[in-house]
């Protein structure tokens, strides 16, 4: 038996029987902790089995022919050319954002400073975040069914950005074009 396990198990008995106002005396609680210690142990294990049956698993593929190494992981696609390294700033800065970004469905870098990303942002204040921190130039910002395109850069790197569903945060199309979120289209009604 894990003796740190009994302890803790004690004190957090000791700790309930006092909340509850529960009558029991010190040698009760610590039988109670040292019988139970064992199911404890059994629940965190399997509760630990059952976390890493479900643990998303990263696999990769090379399609030589169409020169790209394609990896997924928990709903992300990275694609990156097979003649790219992977210590080139696009390459860095594509695996930076998708450990840091649950926004992020793809990543796909064709050329050491080129960086194509697509992104899923659930508020339109995620959507303004990425524009910013990609310095997305303001009111260059085009839609096309049900996705937004923008050009940024960060450092050397030119990243083409695609927000899936973007459009339908930017409902308000006045007023994402006064914040500077959608570029000007045609003329004013008249």
């Amino acid at each position: 038996m894990s003796r740190a396990l009994q302890h803790e198990l004690h004190a957090y008995l000791e700790l309930a029987a006092q909340m509850l106002d529960l009558p029991l005396p010190g040698k009760d609680l610590e039988r109670l902790a040292v019988e139970l210690t064992p199911a404890v142990k059994a629940l965190i294990a399997e509760a630990t089995e059952a976390q890493a049956e479900t643990a998303p698993i990263s696999y990769g593929v090379v399609d030589e022919q169409a020169g790209v190494h394609t990896t997924r992981y928990a709903g992300c696609t990275a694609r990156i050319g097979v003649d790219v390294d992977t210590d080139s700033p696009a390459a860095q800065l594509a695996a930076q954002l998708r450990a840091a970004q649950p926004d992020i469905v793809a990543t796909t870098v064709p050329a050491p400073t080129y960086l194509w990303l697509v992104v899923r942002p659930q508020t339109r204040l995620a959507w303004t975040t990425w524009l910013e921190r990609l310095h997305v130039v303001e009111g260059t910002v085009t839609t096309q069914d049900n996705a937004a395109y923008a050009t940024g850069t960060v450092g050397d790197v030119a990243v083409e950005l695609q927000g899936l569903e973007v459009p339908m945060l930017l409902v308000d199309e006045s007023a994402a074009r006064l914040t500077g979120l959608l570029a000007e289209s045609g003329e004013a009604p008249a």
